[in-house]
């Protein structure tokens, strides 16, 4: 492992800046783990560039095999790093809140290595169909791939938004191919087939059968595959000074399984019957939490007298 020297990293101050502004508390565990890998590979990178890019030469012909793996989490200089972690930095705090921190997991190191693999085919394709075989030599680093395909994923679970690219507004369901086109306009030197791969990646996994192949994978392991029960995602990454939580809070234990509508609807009952509202004052045992459930229901008679003290009180 070889550290990295030279000159100030004006790029990589300005990224841990944005991250303190952030707050360590407010970004979930993966997330935060994958900007400290990438912000430490980059101080002390495993092996130089040219021995961890991912070109169809090097991973194919000569069987580097570990260059999957570690190009990802390789960057360029301080400015390529600082672009890709704030994006990472955001799509994270986003997916990682909606998908829950061991399945986003999955899916960084599914992704990491699957667009790596998909990138060394488009380059091969155009191989063949270019007839150059310049594009074997083409080598790539960083982690934009993964966050094309984080995008993908993003725009599918909070659909109809929109995106300003370059004075633009464009929707969010074609915001990602505007911006592949846009970025390598603007730096030619990028990565094309490298952010199509992670766009091609994204629409496999939300519009093909990746997701389900995923699953299948690890389909003994129920924290992976039944994402169905919500999670109260502030109670497992935030808390207060002096207070440590030992079992995060589930979203369930808050509103004893009401719906939003139900929950509105019984808080107003409870305000009604606090004041006495309808002649009855109740000495019920409350649910926790504030919610609680009518007792048993008043024979006709008892009904029709509450009603009547209720008109005398006009």
């Amino acid at each position: 492992m070889q550290r990295r020297q030279g000159r100030v990293n004006a790029g990589l101050l300005l990224l841990l800046y944005q991250i303190s502004q952030v707050g360590l508390q407010n970004i979930p565990s993966v997330t935060l783990g994958v900007l400290a890998l990438n912000i430490f590979l980059f101080l002390n990178p495993v092996r130089p560039l040219s021995e961890v890019c991912i070109s169809v030469h090097e991973v194919v012909y000569r069987k580097n095999w570990q260059r999957l793996l570690l190009s990802p989490v390789h960057h360029a200089d301080d400015w390529h790093l600082y672009y890709n972690m704030v994006s990472m930095l955001w799509k994270g705090i986003m997916l990682e809140k909606k998908l829950k921190s061991i399945w986003f997991a999955y899916i960084i190191a599914v992704f990491s290595v699957l667009i790596g693999v998909v990138y060394m085919v488009l380059e091969f394709m155009l191989v063949k169909i270019l007839d150059d075989p310049l594009y074997e030599m083409h080598c790539a680093v960083g982690f934009s791939g993964v966050l094309f395909a984080l995008k993908v994923l993003n725009n599918h679970y909070n659909p109809g938004r929109v995106s300003s690219i370059l004075g633009l507004q464009i929707s969010s369901k074609y915001a990602c191919w505007v911006e592949l086109v846009a970025i390598h306009l603007i730096s030619p030197g990028t990565s094309f087939a490298g952010h199509l791969a992670g766009i091609l990646v994204g629409l496999m996994y939300t519009m093909g059968p990746l997701k389900k192949i995923m699953k299948a994978c690890i389909g003994g392991l129920s924290s992976f595959t039944n994402p169905a029960r919500p999670q109260d995602y502030y109670s497992e990454y935030y808390g207060y000074p002096g207070y440590q939580y030992r079992t995060p809070r589930s979203y369930y234990d808050y509103t004893g399984g009401l719906t939003e509508e139900e929950q509105l609807e019984r808080a107003v009952l409870n305000s009604l019957n606090e004041r006495g509202f309808g002649g009855a004052t109740y000495n019920t045992e409350r649910r926790p939490y504030g919610f609680w459930f009518a007792p048993e229901q008043h024979s006709e008679e008892e009904i029709r007298r509450q009603r009547l003290l209720r008109f005398e009180r006009r």
